[in-house]
């Protein structure tokens, strides 16, 4: 099902998907979410499954197109997309969550998003994304991690490759000290064979070896897999992400 998401030109080369609350709101309680394309996170079932739950609050939900999904490339390659580019040297990623927060001060300047209230969340891959972005920007005090990619190495397009410096300076146990101050959500089925339920699991003993506040939590649910792969994520591990994520937008 396709619900409608809008277009914001950010630059030349920046384009901020939302939905949402009306921008004449004015700045409202924000979510920066990302699964594949930013269409399609926003408005494709059942990538767009946060959205939905979402519907009737006064929360703007922003994304944009991840690297290897931009022209309509199909959403199965872009692992291996991010493996040739890697191993040509490039970092695509590091270029690309410049180009985000790029996207997010300028939602802030707008006054579309309210700085004090923000949260970002992401699916697989789209979870990568998130949780460098949370380390980026302290300004996300709450992340939530549905079914994360948390090693390019373990995932089959990076088997070749597995000592790769730019692939290996992506993984999330690096970002623990940065994220030791955060909320954070980690969702994962207990058979994941696509990006590793184990690898999961000791991203979180890492983030929860590293908080640096009492009031900082690390919460991770295993529930029984379901999917190719064991790789997906029910509607109501989505709705429970959600409803952790409103409890926090709201406070």
């Amino acid at each position: 099902m396709k619900n409608r998401c809008n277009a914001l030109s950010v630059a030349p080369d920046i384009t901020l998907y939302h939905t949402g609350p009306a921008l004449d709101h004015g700045p409202l309680p924000a979510l920066f979410y990302f699964a594949i394309s930013g269409p399609d996170s926003l408005c494709l079932d059942p990538f767009n499954q946060p959205v939905q739950f979402l519907q009737g609050e006064m929360v703007r939900i922003f994304s944009m197109t991840l690297p290897g999904h931009e022209n309509d490339l199909p959403a199965k390659d872009a692992m291996k997309i991010w493996a040739d580019d890697m191993q040509n040297g490039q970092n695509r990623i590091a270029e690309f969550l410049d180009q985000v927060q790029e996207a997010v001060d300028f939602a802030i300047k707008e006054q579309f998003a309210d700085s004090s209230k923000m949260s970002t969340a992401g699916l697989s891959r789209g979870a990568m994304i998130a949780a460098h972005l949370a380390a980026r920007d302290s300004r996300f005090r709450n992340l939530a991690c549905f079914a994360p990619l948390t090693q390019l190495r373990y995932i089959r397009e990076f088997r070749e490759i597995q000592h790769n410096p730019i692939a290996n300076s992506l993984d999330l146990f690096h970002l623990a000290d940065a994220l030791g101050d955060r909320h954070i959500k980690l969702f994962i089925g207990n058979e994941d064979t696509r990006v590793g339920t184990k690898e999961c699991f000791d991203f979180a003993m890492e983030l929860v070896a590293r908080k640096k506040t009492r009031t900082a939590q690390v919460d991770l649910q295993i529930y029984p897999s379901v999917g190719q792969m064991g790789h997906g994520t029910p509607p109501e591990i989505f709705k429970q992400g959600v409803s952790w994520i409103l409890s926090h937008l709201k406070t």
